[in-house]
């Protein structure tokens, strides 16, 4: 499905990640590998160090942070949200939904209208498409576009597919109508029947939580997880990824008559360093304009990667000057996205840390 939108655009974007960060080397004993494999594959995929909540935090506490930011500093009043927008994959709860939690924490008036979306690693676009789509109401002057996930509880530490790599945190998106902005193009595609790739099969309505969904059991390859955990068949989320997201981008940047030497950054979702660099070179994308850095540094915090991408590489120039951006997120779903559109000057790029609880970590 391609979209077109007119008159929107992003004026403000906050990141929230924990303070709390472990290593990759600190992990390694958690494995049924020997080190020499560990660190062989550490080298591969660009791990290091991710940061993870500490203790029982959830996706309402990272946001209401990031909100109270913004109110202390005078950047965003609560009368200025007339949307709030939450794509999230871990909730506070299974009702009601983490936009209401967070409403009613904030003390948002009552025609602020809240949703939210269950997306993984696709949600910040999907969510900006929502936004913008939402401002085509003259009552919606302002929607703030909440991504965040906590998936680390959900992952088993004895899993060396995905426990290294999944980091948490949260970003707010503010998006606001501009009769001058650059029109938006966007690209979206999905394929539910590949959706056993990347799920937590245990906790919902089909399968509920139990003492036998809890229990441990070891695959083929060495790692030791639940029905209660997140699976990835990573060799299946590799192909559909080299296939599938090359093929779109291309799509979308020869619809609107775009160079990939036209575009200044390609914002992509994290999933590790070696996917990136492939996809880089499937498109003809220098590495320069396709971080990498994200899961080396703060860990695959799903849909949040794409903003803390921004933050951490391009918030001074994203202060003071206009960058044309190509925003990309794939996996759980399947999903597959792309967004082209003029990105700055911002109100506010940054990133800041949410207190560590203290806990015991042994």
């Amino acid at each position: 499905m391609n979209l077109r939108f007119a008159g929107k655009r992003i004026t403000g974007l906050l990141t929230v990640l924990p303070a709390y960060e472990r290593l990759f080397v600190d992990e390694m004993a958690n494995y049924n590998f020997s080190p020499a494999r560990s660190l062989k594959l550490k080298d591969v995929m660009g791990y290091d160090r991710r940061r993870i909540v500490d203790g029982p935090v959830c996706v309402s506490d990272l946001a209401v942070a990031g909100f109270e930011h913004l109110f202390a500093r005078g950047q965003l009043a609560p009368s200025d949200i007339d949307a709030l927008v939450v794509v999230t994959q871990s909730p506070d709860y299974l009702m009601p939904g983490t936009a209401s939690v967070i409403h009613g924490r904030l003390g948002l008036g009552y025609d602020v209208f809240c949703l939210d979306i269950n997306q993984g690693c696709a949600g910040f676009v999907v969510g900006l498409i929502q936004a913008f789509m939402l401002l085509d109401q003259p009552a919606i002057a302002k929607v703030a576009l909440v991504n965040g996930d906590v998936l680390s509880r959900k992952v088993s530490p004895r899993d060396r597919n995905s426990y290294p790599l999944i980091g948490d945190g949260a970003a707010i998106t503010l998006v606001e109508r501009d009769p001058n902005a650059a029109v938006v193009h966007a690209s979206l595609k999905m394929d539910g029947s590949r959706g056993g790739a990347l799920t937590i099969p245990a906790g919902g309505m089909r399968q509920p939580c139990s003492a036998e969904t809890a229990e441990l059991h070891e695959d083929a390859e060495g790692n030791s997880r639940a029905a209660d955990h997140l699976v990835m068949d990573g060799s299946a989320v590799f192909n559909f990824v080299m296939t599938e997201v090359p093929a779109l981008v291309d799509a979308l940047l020869r619809d609107t008559g775009t160079s990939v030497d036209d575009v200044d950054a390609f914002l992509f979702h994290q999933p590790n360093r070696f996917m990136l660099h492939k996809l880089a070179e499937k498109l003809g994308v220098p590495y320069e304009k396709m971080p990498s850095n994200v899961v080396e540094q703060y860990g695959n915090s799903s849909g949040v990667t794409i903003p803390v991408a921004t933050a951490s590489n391009f918030a001074e120039r994203l202060r003071r000057e206009t960058l044309t951006v190509c925003f990309g997120g794939f996996g759980v779903g399947l999903t597959w996205s792309a967004l082209l559109m003029e990105l700055g000057p911002l109100e506010f790029c940054e990133m800041i840390d949410f207190p560590s609880q203290g806990a015991d970590h042994g």
